[in-house]
């Protein structure tokens, strides 16, 4: 990873729910950067602002204040065809609960955001086919949601987030709905294509078994950065960071903000 290589920056980032007495801030001027090729992981408590931040990058809401720059675009000033290319091309979004349409096969799902563009099925094939054996699904690809089990949809759903070969993949608490064996599965599958491909994965989660795989995590509270932890992967296990990350979750609330 060239640790050089910005690919986000958050600027002094707060969004505002609400007016008057009825006012609730749910980020307070974040600010961080997301180097290409990283594995952010973002946590906290329910209610700190981890998803609010997710979609305010994913332009599912609107900043009250602060910036957002992806490869150095100022990402709130795109409207129209400028903002739909953002949404379809330069991000890729993994949502907790799968979020495939019930009448499209796995292959159909998988492809939705290329026909957004006007690419099909046909065109992307050699892509389809990469991405369905990186991530087991290929027995899947011509089924219905309902005849897949859970990690399926979730594998299924990480390869449609990835098939436009996205800037930077968001994930919302992508092992949220599934049991232990496919959540170490997905995030099995999830660091392989991190490292292999060197792809920038920004990760909302509680799960700290997932977070470790993360090379850096930031832990939010009441809509600040509380605590930063980074790993080095060539001498850190993922259980031994598992071990630091069990460490700060008991501690958040104590108001510290060391970087471990």
């Amino acid at each position: 990873m060239n640790t050089q290589n910005q690919i986000l920056q958050v600027e002094s980032l707060s969004k505002i729910y609400g007016k008057g007495d009825n006012r609730t801030q749910a980020l307070k001027g974040i600010t961080f950067d997301v180097l290409e090729g990283e594995f952010l992981g973002i946590m906290g408590a329910s209610g700190s602002g981890k998803t609010t931040l997710l979609n305010c990058i994913a332009t599912m809401l609107k900043p009250t204040s602060g910036k957002i720059v992806l490869r150095g675009q100022d990402i709130s000033g795109f409207h129209g065809g400028k903002l739909a290319d953002y949404r379809g091309r330069e991000i890729g979004y993994l949502f907790q609960e799968f979020e495939l349409l019930d009448n499209l096969t796995a292959r159909e799902n998988i492809t939705l955001p290329l026909a957004l563009h006007g690419i099909t099925a046909k065109q992307a094939e050699g892509d389809i086919s990469a991405l369905a054996s990186m991530l087991d699904i290929t027995a899947v690809l011509d089924k219905f949601p309902s005849q897949m089990s859970g990690g399926q949809k979730q594998r299924v759903a990480a390869a449609r987030a990835l098939i436009s070969d996205p800037d930077i993949v968001l994930a919302d608490e992508p092992t949220g709905a599934l049991d232990s064996k496919n959540s170490k599965m997905l995030m099995d599958k999830l660091s392989s294509i991190n490292i292999g491909q060197n792809k920038t994965i920004m990760m909302v989660t509680h799960d700290a078994n997932a977070a470790s795989y993360c090379s850096r995590i930031l832990f939010i509270q009441d809509g600040y950065i509380f605590h930063e932890l980074r790993r080095n992967r060539q001498a850190e296990s993922t259980s031994a960071f598992y071990e630091r990350i069990v460490t700060v979750m008991a501690q958040l609330g104590g108001g510290s903000a060391n970087v471990l």
